[in-house]
């Protein structure tokens, strides 16, 4: 079972070691910011290092929107960071699944998110396979509840779609973790990566605050619980830079063992 951490994007490979992480994952720009990546000096180095690279897209990241100035800029920023998460190895893109204004307009958002796998396809994909990430928060979420996710999936399933479980947001979105390997798979037939992570609030409380493993709201052996039915790579997006983070993965290490 590989088990990492989300680090500063400075030196990934430096902050992989201090943990002993198998993996990172790392921004490669601003993530309140819509930048384009610039090239990494080190991108040589982390695709011929043992430790596995994921990429993190920004937040501002919305190919849901009905808003024109949000939905298209999105979508462009979005392959821009698809192929600069290529030129580093990344295995996967994680995005949030994004919201809409209204819950009406919620098929709209639905219908953007295929037409953005729609037109990748039609350029020959993404450089980058898209893992969508489940949200905390909002009532106009396309990711929050399993429900609206179960409709997201009707809409992009055909393509070569990923999915990240976070289980602070879905403890936070108000999905119960007991269960939720066999939900998610009976939705999206796959899991590829888990953001293991405890939340500061409580169950259904849309508020996205992570914890460290053993200090939040969640029974951490359930993450664990989590984490062995995937069966797929965790990282942890917690508090308290390399002290904190190793810690974090040297709980996991020791029950998944």
């Amino acid at each position: 079972m590989r088990i990492g951490a989300h680090v500063d994007p400075a030196e990934p490979l430096a902050e992989a070691a201090a943990r002993g992480a198998d993996l990172v994952q790392f921004f490669l720009t601003d993530p309140q910011g819509w930048a384009d990546p610039k090239d990494r000096p080190d991108a040589e180095a982390l695709i011929a290092s043992d430790v596995d690279v994921y990429i993190h897209a920004p937040y501002r990241i919305n190919v849901a929107s009905s808003n024109n100035r949000i939905r298209i800029p999105s979508r462009k920023l979005l392959f821009r960071h698809a192929a600069g998460a290529a030129k580093v190895g990344a295995k996967g893109l994680i995005v949030h699944g994004g919201h809409v204004e209204s819950a009406d307009g919620l098929d709209a958002g639905f219908d953007n998110w295929r037409k953005t796998f729609a037109f990748a396809a039609d350029e020959g994909g993404f450089k980058t396979p898209i893992l969508i990430e489940n949200t905390a928060g909002g009532d106009n979420a396309c990711a929050r509840r399993f429900d609206a996710l179960a409709r997201l999936w009707d809409a992009v399933g055909e393509y070569e779609v990923g999915f990240c479980l976070d289980t602070c947001h879905a403890h936070a979105g108000g999905e119960d973790l007991l269960d939720i390997v066999e939900r998610v798979k009976g939705i999206t037939g796959r899991i590829d990566l888990i953001h293991a992570n405890n939340s500061r609030d409580g169950f259904d409380s849309g508020r996205d605050r992570h914890d460290n493993l053993t200090a939040g709201e969640i029974d951490p052996e359930l993450i664990v619980a989590v984490i062995r039915a995937a069966g797929a790579p965790a990282l942890v997006e917690t508090p308290g830079g390399a002290d904190g983070q190793t810690a974090d993965i040297t709980y996991l290490r020791e029950r998944l063992a």
